[in-house]
């Protein structure tokens, strides 16, 4: 799901404008959950997927947060930093009704037809049928924290406005009030983001306005029959260790839904693609299927890492921006050389270590070996993609082509021509090259290229080629 607009677009001309249009039009009140639970049942029903853009939670996720949804419920989403939690909240608010009218000036989206602010109440009281409507968007019926112990009362709440009293009304006033996050997307979805951190005497207050429908605000009592929907995000480690949810505001949600990373490199890959930022201008990119594959593989195996914290996670962002990194790489090499086409290949895998560096954290004992720990995941990474994806029916006649003396020299600046010399010196190695690259892509000699140098590492990954390497430059020649 795309992050929400920024702007909200203007409403239709010929919606009503008084109350008594509303009336006269039929509009009648529903609660937001019961709005939320009526859009989402239409969805399902026809086929559609509850939040749209997530990838890889279809069997897992989407099932446990469209039972919730049914049943009315508040949620909190469980899971490590990543696991796209925060925008499966945002992709809630297509949910809810595009439009939504309330009472026009009011704070709160006061509903028309049963206004619970002391604003809304006057002037309904004093207007009746006259009294005119302002039309909400939904996007203006989300509101989102990200909980911090410095958050207050007056953040999710409120606070008295020392001007309004400046103004002369009185501290009793209930006008005197200025309505914090909370009151302010009443009639809507209110999402708290590392509800942990939240502190437990602001947990308390919340608590207060979302099921007693009161607060006191520096001793001014005020009653808030607010119509909210809460969903809330929490780190496991977060969840028992730094911070804890108060009991009764933990009672308060109806389901608990774990996230997770994507299961497998399928997946990854999928979720890659769609997030992935690529330059819109320049050579158009190529990125060979087997490449995609070993970097969707470097995060699953960091995810099973015993040199890496696990309780830190390892978030998807690092797949996305080593698919980046990678592409900027080879981006580099088609800028200098002039190649008419960016195509990644093994040697462009040595740049992504200062992308994984500050994504995952290597544990207490592995300290001063980040970039021995990267080299080592995204060797494996390779061997595993290259156990997958190549079938030699003779390696044998690569070898006896190297034992006669044959040396391939590898490299992030080398041109792609380069890579053609070596097939025409080692033609036992040109099948398998063209396998990889695939009968669609022509005499791409880019393509062939990294198909080259994948097939060499995985050669030497398999313990049948020597590597002389350093840094992005690399030798093969025979282990004889």
């Amino acid at each position: 799901m795309a992050d929400l607009p920024s702007h909200a677009p203007l409403p239709p001309a010929d919606l009503p404008r008084t109350l008594g249009e509303l009336r006269a039009a039929g509009w009648r009140s529903t609660p937001v959950a019961e709005e939320l639970r009526r859009n989402a049942a239409g969805r399902i029903a026809a086929g559609e997927p509850l939040v749209a853009g997530i990838l890889g939670f279809e069997d897992t996720v989407l099932p446990q947060l469209e039972n919730a949804i049914l049943a009315g419920h508040d949620v909190i989403l469980l899971g490590e930093r990543g696991q796209a939690k925060t925008r499966l909240i945002r992709g809630l608010v297509p949910l809810l009704d595009e439009w939504l009218p309330a009472v026009a000036g009011s704070e709160i989206n006061d509903d028309p037809f049963r206004p619970v602010s002391r604003f809304a109440r006057f002037r309904v009281a004093e207007e009746g049928d006259d009294t005119p409507v302002d039309w909400v968007h939904r996007t203006d019926r989300y509101g989102e924290k990200l909980a911090t112990p410095d958050t207050s009362i007056a953040d999710l709440i409120g606070e008295v406005d020392p001007i309004k009293v400046a103004e002369g009304r009185y501290l009793s006033d209930e006008l005197t009030l200025h309505y914090g996050l909370v009151p302010r997307v009443n009639r809507g979805i209110f999402a708290i983001n590392e509800l942990p951190d939240l502190s437990e005497r602001i947990q308390v207050g919340l608590l207060n306005v979302l099921e007693e429908r009161d607060v006191q605000i520096r001793g001014h009592r005020v009653r808030l029959p607010l119509d909210i929907v809460l969903v809330a995000t929490a780190n496991p480690e977060d969840y028992t260790n730094r911070g804890r949810i108060i009991t009764p505001l933990k009672d308060r949600f109806g389901a608990q839904i774990r996230t997770h990373y994507p299961r497998d490199v399928v997946h990854e890959v999928e979720v890659m693609r769609a997030e992935a930022e690529l330059p819109a201008e320049g050579p158009p990119v190529t990125v060979p299927a087997y490449l995609e594959e070993v970097v969707a593989e470097i995060s699953q195996l960091a995810r099973r890492s015993p040199h890496l914290n696990q309780r830190s996670g390892v978030s998807v962002r690092l797949t996305i921006a080593n698919y980046e990194t990678l592409v900027a790489n080879a981006r580099r090499r088609a800028l200098r050389t002039g190649e008419p086409v960016v195509v990644p290949r093994v040697s462009d895998l040595a740049a992504l270590v200062p992308s994984t560096q500050g994504k995952v954290e290597v544990e207490a004992l592995e300290e001063g070996r980040e970039e021995e720990v990267v080299a080592q995941l995204v060797s494996a990474a390779v061997l595993a993609v290259f156990r997958r994806r190549v079938v030699l029916e003779d390696s044998g006649a690569i070898l006896r082509e190297f034992e006669s003396g044959q040396v391939v020299h590898a490299g992030d600046d080398l041109p792609a021509a380069d890579y053609l010399a070596v097939l025409r010196e080692l033609p036992a190695l040109e099948p398998a090259a063209r396998s990889l690259v695939g009968t669609d892509a022509g005499e791409s000699p880019a393509l062939l290229a990294s198909a080259v140098e994948f097939l060499l590492e995985g050669l030497h990954l398999t313990k049948r080629l020597n590597k002389d390497a350093s840094g992005a430059r690399a030798l093969y020649r025979s282990r004889r």
